[in-house]
């Protein structure tokens, strides 16, 4: 939990300082308007929200259209961020966003009571223009709108107004202002070289590459749980590992090893994962006792290959909590809408595009080669000419534009509030002696 003193370079906001400023901003409400037509109006004839074309074009809303190449870390998005915080301050004012019931699923074609106070919502917020007028009707206006409201929640963008979306929806527009000035702060805190650097956004679970101010990749990726968090830090890409050897650190060994030996006594074998003592000899995992912890004192080690936990290749920079980024065999896990499960790592979706972006300026080093011994599996390393900057931050709220505002789970509660965090799952408490940043092939 953030005490409001500086963190690896970075001001953070208590959460006592959160929760007074929503305090107050909830205190500011005027009383008996929340869901008024007049306060409504007020809202979405507001000069500083930006203005939808009374003409909207449904056939070009939905996802895409919050899609941008603009850096989460730009003095644009500061700028849009600080203008969105003004027009969220105009929603609080005006009484917020109606509580749009759960428990009934709505999509296109359907004609139901909650459609009309979701269309309230999604006008307020700006996701629904003035032209898509009122109704029960779930039409091609409010599918347009559930997929634009989606898209900036990081939410599958499929017009389905359920469970995911309704929790997205009915948090307090106070509690979203905060959130916004508190990853305002965030945004502020970061120096990055604008002409080249790598960003995890944690509570996103992507990645983007910056060049020139500009993203020319974002990749999906999957990071810590919330009780094995990926952890905040800056450092720089120094070098590749490709078909590398995966060895599981004595934290790794405890948790999860051990364990699943006790169930399954040719996981190792499966996954040509061979034990050695400090002598270099190899141990036959029938000699260990799996009921003890006596497997903590050797080495494990994974050959490379399709089964390895890192997959094809290995991303380092220097860092003192032993993470790395990588690929992983594991291909399903980015299709997931919880991308939480490593141990502290991160997987990361096409890393064969972002090594290759990482890579070109090393001599003798082109995509060709690198795929030719890739499928050769053989074991290489390669050292960059030039480190790049690296930021792995956590970045739950940030603005492209003024009216195209960005919102993520809060997963591991450092936001302020219970409400953005959208998962009962508790974090446990930071040890970092006892911290395993590796992923486990499974």
């Amino acid at each position: 939990m953030d005490d409001g003193k500086p963190q690896n370079g970075r001001t953070t906001i208590s959460r006592r300082q959160f929760v007074a400023g929503a305090a107050a901003a909830a205190g500011a409400m005027l009383p008996g308007m929340a869901f008024a037509q007049s306060a409504i109006d007020s809202v979405l004839a507001a000069p500083s929200r930006g203005g939808w074309n009374d003409q909207f074009d449904t056939r070009s809303a939905g996802s895409g259209s919050v899609a941008s190449y603009q850096p989460v870390f730009s003095q644009n998005t500061v700028s849009a961020m600080q203008s969105a915080i003004q027009g969220y301050n105009q929603i609080v004012m005006a009484g917020g966003w109606p509580t749009v019931p759960e428990g009934t699923t709505l999509r296109l074609g359907m004609q139901h009571p909650n459609v009309q106070l979701m269309r309230e919502r999604l006008a307020i917020s700006g996701d629904l223009p003035r032209a898509a007028g009122n109704g029960q009707a779930f039409d091609s206006y409010v599918d347009a709108a559930v997929k634009r409201f989606q898209g900036r929640h990081g939410l599958p963008a499929d017009g389905v107004a359920a469970e995911h979306t309704f929790k997205a929806m009915n948090v307090p527009a106070n509690i979203r202002l905060g959130q916004l000035q508190t990853n305002l702060s965030r945004v502020q805190s970061e120096s990055v070289d604008p002409s080249r650097f790598v960003m995890v956004n944690i509570p996103g679970a992507f990645v983007e590459a910056v060049e020139n101010g500009r993203v020319v990749q974002r990749h999906t990726a999957v990071v810590g749980k919330v009780d094995r968090q990926t952890p905040i830090l800056q450092s720089r890409i120094t070098n590749l590992n490709l078909n590398p050897y995966w060895h599981a650190p004595a934290s790794i060994v405890r948790k999860d090893i051990i364990p699943l030996m006790r169930e399954d006594p040719t996981y190792l074998e499966r996954n040509e994962i061979y034990i050695y003592a400090s002598d270099g000899s190899v141990i036959p995992p029938s000699s260990i006792d799996w009921n003890t912890e006596e497997a903590v004192r050797y080495l494990f080690r994974q050959e490379p290959g399709p089964n390895n936990a890192m997959s094809s290749v290995r991303i380092n920079f220097p860092n003192p909590h032993s993470v790395f980024m990588h690929d992983t065999p594991q291909q399903s896990t980015f299709s997931q809408l919880m991308r939480f499960e490593s141990s502290g790592c991160v997987r990361i979706q096409n890393i064969r595009d972002l090594i290759v972006w990482i890579a070109r300026d090393v001599p003798g080093w082109d995509r060709a080669t690198i795929e030719q011994t890739v499928a050769a599996r053989t074991r290489k390393d390669v050292d960059l000419t030039r480190p790049i900057p690296l930021h792995f931050s956590y970045i739950t709220a940030w603005a492209t534009d003024p009216t195209v505002v960005q919102f993520r789970d809060d997963i591991y509660r450092r936001d302020g509030s219970e409400q953005l965090a959208m998962t009962d799952a508790q974090p446990a408490a930071y040890q970092p002696g006892e911290q395993a940043y590796a992923d486990l092939p499974f």
